[in-house]
C-alpha cells in the first residue's frame, strides 16, 4: 500500500526538489524509495531487518533509528520530510512526539508531507480493509485532522479513495504541514 499512497503524494508536490536529502520516515524496506532516484534520499526506520533489506533493494542510504529518540544532526536541515501510512502503527503520545521532533527537522520553508489511512465512519469495504490492517491505531479523519493541526501550520488536508476498479478500497489522508512559528 505504501506505493500507491505515494502517487497520490506526487500529484499533490514533486519530490526530492530543494534541500536534501530528503527524510523517509518509518520507510519499511524501502516501499517509497523509487520515487526520490532523482532526490538525495534517506531512509529512516527502527526495524533493523526492514532497513537490512532496503539496503539489499536501493542504492540510497538507510539508517536504523527512532525518531522519537534520534538525536542525528538533523535540526533546520530538510525541506521535505515523507511520513508515509506508519503513525496508524503508533499511539498518539507517540505521533505526537514524533510530529514534534520531525517539525523540528525542517528548513524554515520545508514541509511535512503525511499520508495515513483513515478509519471510515460507515460500515464499508474501506472500512473492513481499514480494521484488517496491522496498524493498531487507524484513526477517524478529525482525530487525524487534530493530531495533525496540534503540531503542524497546516498547508493541505485533503482525504481521498484507494480505489481499484472504480471501487474505493482505503479511505486514506494527505497532509502537508510545517513548523508552526
Amino acid at each position: 500500500m505504501g506505493a500507491l499512497t505515494t502517487r497520490a503524494l506526487q500529484h499533490r508536490t514533486t519530490a526530492g526538489q530543494g534541500a536534501g536529502p530528503h527524510p523517509d520516515v518509518g520507510c519499511g524496506p524501502g516501499t517509497n524509495t523509487d520515487f526520490f532516484r532523482s532526490a538525495d534520499y534517506l531512509g529512516v526506520d527502527i526495524n533493523p531487518a526492514y532497513i537490512k533489506s532496503a539496503r539489499r533493494k536501493h542504492k540510497q542510504p538507510f539508517i536504523v533509528a527512532d525518531v522519537t529518540t534520534y538525536n542525528g544532526d538533523s535540526a533546520g536541515k530538510f525541506d521535505f520530510i515523507l511520513i508515509n501510512s506508519f503513525l496508524h502503527h503508533v499511539c498518539d503520545a507517540d505521533v505526537s512526539t514524533v510530529l514534534s521532533r520531525t517539525a523540528e527537522w525542517l528548513t524554515l520553508h520545508g514541509h511535512i508531507h503525511i499520508i495515513e489511512v483513515v478509519l471510515p465512519g460507515d460500515r464499508s469495504i474501506p472500512q473492513l480493509l481499514a480494521k484488517w490492517d496491522r496498524g493498531q491505531y487507524i484513526r477517524s479523519l478529525n482525530h487525524w485532522r487534530t493530531l495533525f493541526e496540534t503540531h503542524l501550520e497546516i498547508a493541505a488536508f485533503e482525504p481521498f479513495a484507494l480505489k481499484m476498479m472504480g471501487r474505493p478500497l482505503w479511505s486514506m489522508v494527505y497532509c502537508k504541514g510545517r513548523r508552526r512559528p
